[in-house]
Formats: C-alpha cells, structure tokens, sequence
C-alpha cells in the first residue's frame, strides 16, 4: 500500500505527483508566454503509454479545467462512460485558441471555429494511431480541416512513476 503524502488529505503518494505534473503542464508557458491552462477556448488530445491517442476533446471554459475534470474525477463522459481511464493518460498535447480568448462561450463563430479545431485535430491523431482509433465517447461532428495552431505537448507521468506503470499489467 502506498504511503499518503498527507495524512488528512489521505493522497498518495503516486497521484499527488501525477496531479503535480499535470499543473507544472498547464502552468507552462506557451510560445507567447501565457500559461497553457489559461486558455478559455481549445482542443486537448490524451495519449496513453505507447503515445497511441485515446481522447480528444473540447472546451470553452479553460483548458485547466476541462483537463482537471477529466483527470481528476468522474463528472465528464469521457471518464463516466468509460471511454477514458485516467490511468492510462500519459501525455497530454493541447492547443490552445488564444485568439477566442475574449470570446463570449455563446459565440457562434468562435464555436465554429472550435469545432472545426476539434475535428482537425481528430483527423489528425487518427492519422498517427497505428490502430486508427480514438476511444472518444461520441463522434466529432464533420467539419472543414483548418490551419492548426502550435500546440503544446508534455508527460503528466513523472519519470519514476512512468517507469513503473509503463507495462499495461500494472495500470491495469
């Protein structure tokens, strides 16, 4: 049994430091210097152990908190539907739409532009899946493929525990 890291908190160990490696991404600085997480509107794909892709998703609310529900707890689809297990989440790529920043989340345009960001994306992991699968919980609708925007991809697994958990028997 692994040792909490606080007693009160009752955490152990292994997800407190999963948890910290996931904010150390989203307080990352993208290329113009804001924190990835803070992006209000933009696409994160996950990728599991063997960089397959196994969820890409959307949001209009910030990427910190879409990420964080997704990882951290049951209350989204993905996770409750059992379409995404977190503990096989082991990079997380994201590209953030810094030009929405400001964009009210009933915005038609920019949710235009979301969606079709979603399924470039999409297109895009499905491409470098040597299953040509992506687990998501429901399709992505069909849009136009646009330019995307840099993105932003990292480990959310620190280098001990990923060499641990690598082997699917132990994620299991």
């Amino acid at each position: 049994m692994l040792e909490p890291v606080n007693e009160a908190q009752g955490v152990p160990k292994d997800v407190a430091a999963i948890r910290q490696q996931i904010k150390a991404f989203l307080n990352a600085p993208a290329r113009d210097g804001k924190k990835i997480g803070n992006a209000k509107w933009g696409v994160c794909a996950f990728y599991d152990y063997d960089g397959e892709p196994i969820y890409v998703g959307q949001t209009n609310e910030m990427l910190r908190s879409r990420i964080g529900r997704h990882l951290t707890n049951q209350r989204t689809d993905a996770v409750a539907m059992n379409v995404l297990d977190p503990f096989e989440v082991a990079e997380i790529e994201v590209w953030p739409l810094w030009e929405l920043q400001d964009r009210n989340s009933k915005d038609a345009e920019a949710k235009t532009i979301l969606n079709s960001t979603e399924h470039t994306v999409f297109q895009l992991v499905l491409t470098k899946s040597s299953f040509n699968a992506v687990l998501n919980e429901g399709d992505i609708a069909a849009t136009n493929a646009i330019e995307l925007p840099p993105s932003s991809r990292g480990r959310i697994i620190p280098d001990d525990l990923y060499e641990q958990r690598k082997h699917p028997d132990v994620r299991i």
